[in-house]
């Protein structure tokens, strides 16, 4: 029997503390677990916040790569935040990584409880072709 769900490790990307991979392949379609702004090199989490988004949206692509595809696939993006004031990082990185205007994923910003030591953890949906 065939598994319809593939799991994807993501090398440099910490593991979840509990029993939940980092993202999955079902079919076609890419659905990530929470992605945070750890270092991909150390696994440490930075303590400038600017960093710590950039190195969200690394592990945003490194994701995708380890699932076979790229940030073009991705059709939605969550943000999780302490507060609304995480998102002008969010905007410098999000511009960085999705320049064309014409060609962005939809995208929406929680703000929730996520762990102290972060500012925002990242989840995507992505469909490829």
């Amino acid at each position: 029997m065939t598994k319809k769900r593939q799991v994807v490790h993501v090398p440099g990307v910490p593991r979840h503390k509990n029993p939940i991979p980092n993202a999955i392949k079902l079919g076609n379609m890419i659905f990530s677990s929470s992605i945070g702004g750890y270092d991909p090199k150390t696994g440490e989490v930075p303590k400038d916040p600017a960093v710590q988004v950039a190195n969200a949206f690394v592990n945003v692509r490194l994701t995708m790569e380890a699932a076979g595809a790229s940030t073009d696939d991705i059709g939605r993006i969550l943000f999780y935040v302490h507060d609304m004031s995480t998102r002008e990082l969010l905007n410098k990185e999000w511009l960085k990584m999705f320049p064309d205007e014409e060609n962005r994923p939809v995208r929406k910003v929680f703000v929730t409880e996520i762990p102290k030591e972060l500012v925002v953890q990242i989840e995507v949906t992505g469909v490829m072709p």
